[in-house]
């Protein structure tokens, strides 16, 4: 699919992977409606788009926020609102202690943003695909949504989720037109790291020590790899690994 003038919406977009994807469809010609909780990073963010000749709008969201959810999309400028491609990249991961030990405030964060999240916007977003006839969700998953790893029961439990979702909601768009595609990627150098561990960026660098890990662009290749397919093709799932790692937990680490 030619990306070009189509309404692209990033959530997550201030960062990351988010902010990756946002470049990379922007350099493809799409429009760019993006959102995230920090608005000054938006800001930053759009600005930059505007100065290269990019259209862009953003939003202020808290994607955990149901009635916020609801309003932003309802309230969006008419020139905004056919939404042709929807990015659920909002996520995080919080802690890595065995569940005996867990921070139920993290659990919640984390289900309330990777699951309830995702559900909110896509349930804000698919009406107006399905009566349009047309449409692409691209949900961000992770290789833990297909492995469970020590330490990582509730964060693997919320992909876990994202995975059944997006394998539900592809059945239940059968027909319709539109398309839904996850990209799942295995350890990837963002701010993920230093988020899970409330930032503790000596213990986040840990996870990246002695191997190459992805970066965002890498995984924002992928993302745009699958928006841009013809109409009759889509690409399910992919799964994205560094070289340097080949399962959840089995990363090769040079001294």
């Amino acid at each position: 699919m030619s990306l070009q003038d189509k309404i692209v919406c990033v959530t997550g977009a201030s960062s990351g992977i988010g902010a990756a994807c946002v470049e990379v469809f922007a350099a493809a010609g799409a429009r760019l409606l993006v959102c995230a909780r920090r608005s000054d990073r938006l800001h930053e963010l759009v600005a930059g788009l505007t100065g290269k000749g990019v259209e862009a709008h953003a939003f202020q969201l808290d994607v955990r926020d149901r009635d916020a959810v609801s309003e932003a999309f309802e309230s969006l400028p008419k020139e905004w609102s056919e939404i042709d491609l929807l990015l659920n990249n909002a996520g995080l991961s919080r802690g890595l202690e065995p569940l005996q030990d867990g921070l139920i405030d993290d659990w919640d964060e984390m289900l309330q943003t990777n699951v309830q999240g995702l559900l909110y916007v896509s349930r804000a977003v698919l009406p107006g695909m399905v009566a349009r006839g047309r449409g692409h969700v691209i949900n961000i998953g992770s290789i833990a949504g297909r492995e469970v790893y020590p330490k990582g029961a509730v964060y693997c439990a919320s992909k876990h989720a994202v995975g059944a979702i997006t394998a539900g909601m592809r059945l239940d768009l059968n027909g319709t037109g539109v398309k839904v595609s996850t990209v799942d990627p295995g350890l990837v150098n963002t701010e993920f790291s230093r988020v899970r561990f409330h930032g503790d960026q000596d213990r986040a660098d840990q996870t990246y020590q002695g191997m190459t890990p992805l970066s965002g662009a890498d995984v924002a290749a992928s993302v745009l790899w699958v928006a841009q397919q013809p109409e009759h093709v889509n690409v399910a799932e992919v799964l994205l690994f560094p070289a340097d790692q080949a399962a959840a937990t089995v990363v090769h680490r040079r001294s």
